[in-house]
Formats: C-alpha cells, structure tokens, sequence
C-alpha cells in the first residue's frame, strides 16, 4: 500500500465546516432511547457529554452512499480501499456546555494519516480534529480516531478480561431498536448497525454491532449517575473489541486520580470492550 498511501497523506490539512441547531427533540429522542428517566433535556438546558454526536449528520445522496452504508470514499475523508471502517476511539476537552435550542458550528480538520502492517493485514489510522462553537464561542475540542483494516484475520479481537468490577456498574443489553435509534439520530448508515445479512455474510462478525461512541456514550451515563450529572471537562476512550446486539454490556467505574474516573466496559463474556477515562475540572 505504501505508493497508495502517499496518496492518502495529501488529505492532511484538508477541511470542512458544518453548521447544525442543538434541537430539543433530537436531546429528548436519545434521552428515550437510553431510557433515561423523565424530565428529559429542554431548551436552555446544558447538552450532555458527547451528544453533540447526534449533531452536524453527514447528509448525503443516496447515488453518493457506498456499499457499506457510509458516504462513498473520497472527499474530506481519504478513499482508503481497506473494507472495514470503524471508530476506534477519541478525546475530548469540553470548555463550555453546549446550549440545547443554540446554533452550533463545526470545524473539522484531518490531522494525520498513518499506516502500519498488522497481524492480520494492513491498517490505516485517520486522526480528525473537530473544534466546536456554540453562541458563547468554543465548546468541545475533539480528536476522533478512525481505523480502517481488511477483512484478513478474526473479525473480533481477542481481548482479555479487566479482572475487577467497578465500584459503580450498570448492566445493558444493547438491542436491534436502540442501534436502529441511534443510527437514525446520528444519521449514521453503515450497514453494520442494522443490516444483519451484511454485516453476517460481508463483513463475517456474529451479529449487529454496537456503536462506538453509542458505547462510549453509555459509560458517561454511568460517569453522570456517579457525579450528579456534572459534566466533565475531557474525556478520553479506545475501543478494545466490539460488542453485538442482545448480548449483555456493563460499564463500569472507579475513582481516578483528581476527582477524575476511570471507565470501562465488558462484553457478555467479562472480556474488555472499551476503556474509557473521565476529568473534572476542580470547583
């Protein structure tokens, strides 16, 4: 891949601006779909951490859409030829709380693009950085990591269990209507959310698989029950191994240093999923 890739560092520096309103009926539809208790996010009220993910939806024609589900390659992305895409993790600093019913801005950047030879084949890394306003300036900084890799070698990696339990945990089961829910909020089309033919016969995992940031946004459900909904000011996670629908997730959390926590999630067999780690910034 190493004349291709050449061709795929000329993507760095380039960049993207989108515009989107923090409506309040998209805060209370995730709000629902992760069950939250009644009152649900209102106008005026602080969006919570990693919502704004529901926001800035990548809108394109249907004569523009891959056979994955995702915007065909090419664009402000690189048109890595490697079939399996995925979110493999990220970190945030959160100056300011995004205002629900607020005008919001995104600007998105690609700042690397790297490649190296894995066990299994050849992978390459996209790093994009998006810089966030609301009405009152920035927001959310964000360093989004994004992974694409062949289809050589096991679908699902292995991944040892953390060998403890948090001091906090809650205990999901992921189903076909919440990844439905969150692939419409987030208007997210890859395939292997929803369509189980192709994710099964294509891309050879054993079922539906849970988002990234879906999982990553129910460990700061836990991180919110533990701090009284206090927002954090950073937050930072890195996908281990994927998790499937109808099987049981829990997330997990213990103190880290400085008033901070420490976040992880398992799969149904105890193996690490995601791990996750949380700031806040002193009063």
């Amino acid at each position: 891949m190493s004349d291709e890739f050449e061709q795929f560092r000329a993507w760095i520096g380039r960049s993207e601006t989108a515009h989107d309103t923090v409506e309040p009926w998209r805060a209370q539809a995730l709000a629902g779909a992760l069950d939250r208790a009644q009152p649900w996010p209102m106008v005026g009220e602080a969006l919570p951490a990693c919502w704004h993910w529901i926001l800035f939806r990548p809108v394109v024609a249907a004569s523009a859409t891959g056979e994955d589900g995702h915007p065909a390659r090419g664009g402000f992305l690189p048109p890595v030829p490697l079939p399996r895409r995925m979110w493999a993790g990220g970190r945030l600093k959160f100056h300011q709380p995004l205002v629900i019913g607020e005008a919001a801005r995104r600007v998105s950047t690609v700042k690397d693009v790297r490649a190296k030879q894995g066990k299994s084949g050849p992978l390459v890394f996209v790093e994009v950085e998006h810089k966030i306003e609301g009405t009152k300036g920035l927001a959310i900084e964000e360093q989004h990591d994004i992974v694409y890799r062949g289809v050589e070698g096991a679908a699902v990696a292995t991944s040892e269990a953390p060998g403890e339990t948090g001091q906090w945990s809650r205990v999901w089961t992921p189903d076909e209507v919440l990844l439905f829910r969150y692939s419409a909020l987030t208007y997210n089309g890859h395939r292997i959310h929803y369509d189980r033919r192709y994710v099964t016969e294509v891309e050879h995992y054993p079922g539906l698989i849970v988002h990234g940031p879906l999982i990553a946004t129910l460990l700061l459900e836990l991180a919110s029950q533990v701090k009284s909904a206090r927002l954090p000011s950073s937050f930072e996670f890195r996908a281990r191994r994927p998790v499937f629908d109808g099987t049981t997730l829990t997330t997990h959390a213990a103190p880290a240093g400085h008033g901070g926590l420490r976040l992880w999630a398992t799969d149904q067999a105890g193996a690490m999923a995601m791990e996750a780690e949380a700031g806040y910034a002193a009063f």
